[in-house]
């Protein structure tokens, strides 16, 4: 259950969401998306507004037999099991493709691709839905730290040119301090605003419930974790 969560995302915006599992950070992301309708309390949306959402990798079944290329047309209103469109609409998707560094992939099954790629192409199927906002579930769950740097690189290149995004994940070093806004959620909000303003010892550990120590390194945040006899980096390389 969540409780008084007042939390308004602006135009254009970046924000990350980070807690613990079972905090309730995808419900929180199914009401922005109205999947689910708020008991108390509302969600309002501008007029107008056009949403899309990117799921985390783990949780598509990739044995499903269909194409990059069909992944990313099938997002598009009335376009049909395969999405198949005008001469027009498929040289959008390649564009898109090629955008996002998959270029001469869009005829491939998207199960043999790999974990970076497949995110991405999940990318493209929400941006094919031309979203004002753009809301994404651990963006880089189960993907390597290369990878990982990759996915920052495209968000931040998509939030520059005006799409507002809101994500969730993890990852407190490789993500989450390198956005411009974090959330720190566990069933309510404990804390919002700049990394450096919220990943604190003191609300870490209202988050989690675990005793985190936090550095400065390069001028960005650093989250250890205290355990017994070693300290052990959260989210990042020396996970």
């Amino acid at each position: 259950m969540i409780d008084h969560v007042d939390l308004s995302v602006r135009r254009g915006e970046f924000l990350g969401v980070v807690g613990p599992s079972g905090s309730g950070k995808t419900t929180v992301l199914r009401a922005l998306l109205g999947a689910i309708v708020p008991v108390h309390g509302r969600v309002l949306t501008a007029p107008g507004l056009r949403l899309a959402y990117v799921p985390q990798v783990e949780t598509v079944d990739w044995n499903f037999p269909v194409t990059v290329a069909e992944v990313v047309s099938m997002s598009r209103p009335g376009a049909g099991r395969l999405g198949r469109g005008t001469a027009a609409q498929r040289r959008e998707v390649d564009d898109l493709l090629e955008r996002l560094g998959l270029g001469g992939l869009a005829r491939r099954h998207i199960r043999e691709l790999s974990g970076g790629q497949q995110q991405r192409v999940f990318l493209a199927r929400a941006l094919a839905q031309r979203p004002h906002l753009l809301v994404l579930d651990e963006p880089t769950s189960g993907v390597d730290v290369r990878t990982r740097h990759e996915v920052l690189h495209v968000l931040e290149e998509l939030n520059q040119d005006g799409i507002a995004m809101v994500l969730t994940t993890h990852d407190l070093n490789g993500l989450a301090a390198h956005l411009p806004r974090l959330v720190c959620f566990n069933h309510t909000i404990i804390a919002d605003g700049s990394p450096m303003a919220v990943l604190r010892p003191d609300v870490l550990e209202r988050t989690y419930g675990a005793p985190m120590e936090v550095l400065e390194h390069g001028g960005m945040p650093v989250v250890l974790d205290q355990q017994p006899h070693r300290l052990r980096a959260v989210g990042g390389e020396g996970a």
